[in-house]
C-alpha cells in the first residue's frame, strides 16, 4: 500500500470517527428516556419486578464508572454525552485493533521500508 492510499485511508478513517464523536456528543442527550426493547418486554410481561437484586452487570469493573448510559459522579448535562464519547471510542479502538491483527494475519507481506528506492 502506497503512503498516500495509507494516508487517505486514515485520513477517512479519522473523519469518520470525528463524525460518531460529534454524534455521540451533540445528539446523545436527546435519545429517548422511554425504556429499550429489553426492558419494554419485561414490563409488558410483569417479569421486571423479578430480576435479581444483584444483577451480573454490577459485578463487573466498568459498574462503578457507567450507570445506565451515563457517567457516575458526573453532572447529568455532560455524563450522557461523555459516556457517548467514551463508547465511541472504545467502539472504534476496538475496530481498529481487530482490523489491524486481520489484516496482519491476512498474508499480505508487510510493507519493508528499506528496500524502497531511493
Amino acid at each position: 500500500m502506497s503512503d498516500s492510499s495509507r494516508n487517505r485511508n486514515v485520513t477517512f478513517a479519522l473523519i469518520g470517527l470525528g463524525i460518531a464523536l460529534a454524534i455521540a456528543t451533540f445528539l446523545s442527550p436527546f435519545a429517548s428516556q422511554n425504556p429499550d426493547g429489553l426492558d419494554r418486554v419485561a414490563q409488558d410481561h410483569k417479569f421486571d419486578t423479578k430480576a435479581a437484586a444483584e444483577t451480573p452487570a454490577k459485578q463487573l469493573p466498568f459498574y462503578q464508572v457507567f450507570e445506565e448510559y451515563a457517567l457516575r459522579g458526573v453532572p447529568k448535562e455532560i455524563a450522557t454525552p461523555l459516556a457517548g464519547i467514551i463508547g465511541t471510542l472504545a467502539a472504534f479502538g476496538l475496530a481498529w485493533g481487530i482490523g489491524k491483527v486481520v489484516v496482519r494475519n491476512s498474508g499480505v507481506p508487510p510493507e519493508d521500508d528499506s528496500t524502497s528506492p531511493d
